[in-house]
C-alpha cells in the first residue's frame, strides 16, 4: 500500500456538477482520487472522469516549457505544426516579449478591432475575470468570448431575456423535492452522472416521475414515466403544444401569471395554432402523450424542469429555452425549493467564466458593455480614463474566426480551448485559422488549434494552481494546488500577469493592477464591484462552496432563486413561432446528423485522450439503428463513410436501438474522425451559437482499410 505524502481538496476539472475531490498525494505524484461522503455536491459518489481521468497531468506529450515556432507563419500560409522537431524551446522573457511586441504592433496598427481571445471554461474564475480584464483594458476591446458560445449561448440569451438571469435557478439535488420533473435534451447519465444518480434516487426512493424529451433512447428513459422521442429540431412546437394543453385545460396557476409576468394575453393568442396534433406533425411525438406529459408536469405540486445542448445548440435554440421558459411560468414552478428552470452547464467552470465577463456582450456580473454606466463603473475599478472602455458589442466565438481577414481579426489568443475541434463546419474553420496574422496558445498539449499557433505557453491543469470554479448550481468552491506545476508550466493567472504588464508598458499605460501575489486577491477585486459575489470570500469557502448571490459577509448563500421576483422584474412572455432546422433531410442526405458527449471522454479530448481513459473507448463510433443498417447494409462494427454537404468521415457503426429510425449520433471527441467536419455553421440569429444538433447526412459502408490509422497520428506526436 501507498503511503500517501499528504491529501489535497479540491473540485473537478470536468463537467458542471462540480465535484468534491481528495487528490492523495506521494512525492508530487496523484495515485489516487477520492471524495468525501459529507460532500455536499456529491456525496462521496464520483463518475469515471473524476476518479480516473487525472493521469493526463503526467503524459509524456505534455508540454512543459515555452515554444515558439522555428518558421514564422504568414497570414493567408498558416500550417499545423504538431511535431515538437518544428518549434523551439525558448525562455518566458522570450516567449512573452515577442507575444507582447507582436500584439501591440497589431493592436497600434489595425486598433482593437483587430485584437480578439477565447477564454477558457476550463481555467478558473480568477483566470478568466484577468484575461478579459487584460484586452478591456489594454486593447479596448470587446472581441472576448469562450466555449459558452458553443453551448448553452442559447440558454443564457433566453434567460437573461425572460428573467434577467442567466443561471440555474436551483440546486440539482432538489430533484429529491420534485413530484416531477422534465429531463429535455440532456443525456445526463453520460454528461452529468452524479446529477443523474439523484434523479434516479429522487424517482427510486421519493417516487418522482420523469418525462424525458429526447431524440435518442438515452440511459434515463429507462426510468422514465414518459419517453417523448422528438424529431432534433422540433422543441418549439412540441414545448408550445404542452403550453397550449395548459392553458386550455386551465391547468395553470393564473395567479402566478398575473402577479409574476407579462405578455401572457398576446402569447396565449399566440398558442392557438400550436395544438398538439400541429406538434405531432411536426415532431413525431403522438398528440395524446404530449397532453399527458402537459397534465403530469403542470398538476403537479414541486415539478423542474433539466435541460442540456439538445435545447440551446440550434439555430433556434433561444426560441427553444424561452419556450420551456413559458412553461415555467404558466404554471408558477419557479421560484420554490424543488422547482425551477435548470440548464445543466457542460464544463467545470462554463458559468464561472460567465460570470467572469468571458462573453462579448457582459462585463463581470452580466453587466452590459453598451450600458453608460456599467462602462464607467468598470473604468473607476480598473483606473481607465473616462470613456477608455469600448461601449460596442464585441464578436462572440464563431464571429471571431469568420471576421479573420486584412480589416477585421488579426490576432487570437486561446487559452485552453481546441477551436479546431468544437467549432462548426472544420473545413471553413480551418480556413479562418489561416487567415490569421498572429496566434498564441496557451494550454498544456499542442491539439488541432495549437498547432497553428505561433508562440505555445505551457500552462498549468487544475491540480497544479489555485483558484475557484463556479459549478451548474451557482456554487462558487476552491481548487488548490496538489504539487507544484511540471517543468516550467505555470498558473494561467501568472501567465497573464506577466504579459499585461509588459503590454501595458509597451503601450505606455499604467492603469489597472496586475501585480497580484495569488488569485485571491483577484477574486477580491472582483467581488468588490459584482453585488453577486460581495459575500465570497476564500475563507468563508475553504469548506464549503457558497451558491450565489451571497449579498454580504453574513449572507448564507442563495440555493434557490426567484422566491420573490425576477431581476428584470416581471418574467416575460416572447412570442414564438416554427422556424424549421436549416438543413433538412433529402434523398441525398437521408439521415438526421446529432452530436454529443460520452461518459468516458472530454470536449475536444485534450485531457481524456491524454490519459488512460481513452482505453474505455479509443475509437469514434457512428450510433445507426437496426432498421436503417439493415436497408443500407450496414452491420455492428463495420467501417462506414459518414459524408454531409461539408466533408466526410470513415468510422466504425454501432448499430444499436439508443438511437431512432432516420437520426445518426455522433461524438464529437475524436480528430480522427471528428464530427464538426460534417456540422453546419448555421447560427442563432439571437445567440450566435451553431447548429450542432441537426444537419443532413448520408451513410454508405466502407473498408477497413479506408479507416484512419491512430499509429500514425501517434507517430506524428499529436496524442
Amino acid at each position: 500500500m501507498i503511503k500517501t505524502d499528504r491529501v489535497v481538496s479540491t473540485t473537478c476539472p470536468y463537467c458542471g456538477v462540480g465535484c468534491n475531490l481528495q487528490l492523495h498525494v506521494k512525492d508530487d505524484y496523484i495515485f489516487k482520487v477520492t471524495s468525501p461522503f459529507d460532500s455536499v455536491v456529491n456525496q462521496g459518489n464520483l463518475c469515471v472522469k473524476g476518479r480516473f481521468g487525472y493521469d493526463y497531468i503526467y503524459h509524456p506529450k505534455r508540454v512543459t516549457t515555452p515554444l515558439i515556432r522555428k518558421t514564422l507563419q504568414k497570414a493567408g500560409e498558416r500550417t499545423q505544426a504538431f511535431d515538437r522537431d518544428e518549434w523551439r524551446d525558448v525562455t518566458w522573457d522570450e516567449a512573452l516579449d515577442m507575444i507582447a511586441d507582436r500584439m501591440v504592433e497589431i493592436y497600434q496598427r489595425d486598433g482593437s478591432k483587430a485584437m480578439s481571445v477565447y477564454c477558457c471554461a476550463k481555467a478558473t474564475n480568477e483566470e478568466n475575470y484577468l484575461m478579459q480584464k487584460m484586452y478591456r483594458t489594454l486593447f479596448r476591446t470587446n472581441n472576448v468570448d469562450h466555449c459558452t458560445r458553443l453551448c448553452h449561448a442559447g440558454s443564457v440569451v433566453a434567460l437573461q431575456q425572460a428573467l434577467g438571469s442567466s443561471a440555474m435557478s436551483n440546486t440539482s439535488s432538489e430533484v429529491i423535492h420534485n413530484d416531477v420533473f422534465m429531463v429535455v435534451g440532456s443525456n445526463t447519465s453520460d454528461n452529468h452522472p452524479i446529477i443523474a444518480l439523484q434523479m434516479k434516487a429522487a424517482i427510486k426512493k421519493y417516487g418522482a416521475k420523469m418525462i424525458v424529451i429526447d431524440p435518442r433512447r438515452i440511459e434515463m428513459v429507462d426510468f422514465a414515466e414518459m419517453w417523448l422521442p422528438l424529431k432534433p429540431g422540433t422543441n418549439v412546437p412540441l414545448l408550445s403544444a404542452m403550453a397550449h394543453v395548459i392553458v386550455k385545460e386551465e391547468l395553470g396557476d393564473l395567479e402566478f401569471v398575473k402577479n409574476r409576468t407579462e405578455g401572457y394575453d398576446d402569447y396565449v393568442e399566440s398558442l392557438e395554432k400550436f395544438t398538439p396534433e400541429y406538434a405531432e406533425e411536426i415532431s413525431g411525438v403522438p398528440a395524446d402523450d404530449i397532453r399527458k406529459a402537459a397534465r403530469l408536469y403542470a398538476k403537479a405540486e414541486n415539478a423542474a424542469i433539466y435541460w442540456g445542448m439538445g435545447i440551446s445548440q440550434l439555430s433556434h435554440g433561444t426560441a427553444s429555452a424561452l419556450a420551456l421558459i413559458h412553461l415555467a411560468f404558466l404554471t408558477g414552478h419557479i421560484g420554490r425549493e424543488g422547482t425551477g428552470l435548470n440548464p445543466l452547464r457542460g464544463q467545470n467552470n462554463v458559468q464561472g467564466a460567465s460570470d467572469m465577463g468571458a462573453m462579448p456582450f457582459h462585463y463581470p456580473g452580466y453587466m452590459l458593455v453598451t450600458d453608460e454606466k456599467n462602462a464607467q463603473k468598470w473604468e473607476t475599478a480598473w483606473n481607465i480614463e473616462p470613456g477608455g472602455l469600448n461601449r460596442e458589442l464585441g464578436l462572440t466565438t464563431t464571429e471571431i474566426l469568420s471576421h479573420a481577414h486584412p480589416g477585421g481579426i488579426r490576432s487570437l489568443f486561446i487559452m485552453g480551448e481546441n477551436p479546431m475541434m468544437s467549432e462548426p463546419n472544420l473545413n471553413e474553420t480551418r480556413k479562418h485559422m489561416q487567415q490569421l496574422e498572429f496566434i498564441v496558445s496557451q494550454d498544456l498539449f499542442i491539439n488541432e488549434s495549437a498547432a497553428f499557433a505561433d508562440v505555445f505557453l505551457p500552462a498549468a491543469p487544475f491540480a497544479e494552481k489555485d483558484g475557484t470554479f463556479t459549478n451548474t448550481d451557482r456554487r462558487v468552491q476552491r481548487v488548490r494546488q496538489a504539487h507544484a506545476p511540471r517543468g516550467d508550466s505555470r498558473a494561467d493567472w501568472e501567465i497573464i500577469s506577466d504579459l499585461a504588464q509588459r503590454i501595458e508598458s509597451r503601450l505606455g499605460r499604467a492603469t489597472a493592477k496586475w501585480d497580484y501575489s495569488n488569485p485571491e486577491e483577484i477574486y477580491a477585486e472582483m467581488a468588490s464591484v459584482v453585488p453577486d459575489f460581495a459575500g465570497i470570500t476564500y475563507e468563508r469557502i475553504k469548506d464549503v462552496g457558497l451558491q450565489y448571490p451571497v449579498w454580504d459577509k453574513d449572507h448564507p448563500g442563495t440555493p434557490f432563486l426567484f422566491a420573490e421576483s425576477f431581476p428584470r422584474g416581471r418574467g416575460k412572455f416572447t412570442l414564438l413561432d416554427y422556424i424549421p432546422s436549416v438543413e433538412p433531410v433529402d434523398d441525398e442526405y437521408p439521415f438526421i446528423l446529432t452530436t454529443g458527449r460520452l461518459l468516458e471522454h472530454w470536449h475536444g479530448g485534450t485531457m481524456t485522450r491524454h490519459s488512460k481513459l481513452n482505453e474505455l473507448y479509443p475509437e469514434a463510433r457512428v450510433d445507426i439503428h437496426p432498421a436503417d443498417a439493415e436497408i443500407h447494409g450496414i452491420s455492428n462494427g463495420m467501417a462506414v463513410r459518414l459524408s454531409s454537404r461539408r466533408g466526410e468521415i470513415v468510422l466504425r457503426a454501432t448499430v444499436t436501438e439508443k438511437t431512432t429510425v432516420g437520426l445518426v449520433f455522433l461524438p464529437w471527441h475524436f480528430h480522427e474522425a471528428a464530427a464538426n467536419l460534417l456540422t453546419i455553421d448555421a447560427l442563432d440569429p439571437q445567440a450566435k451559437i451553431p447548429e450542432f444538433k441537426v444537419c443532413a447526412v448520408q451513410v454508405f459502408p466502407a473498408r477497413d482499410e479506408d479507416l484512419p490509422n491512430p499509429d500514425i497520428v501517434v507517430e506524428r506526436g499529436r496524442y
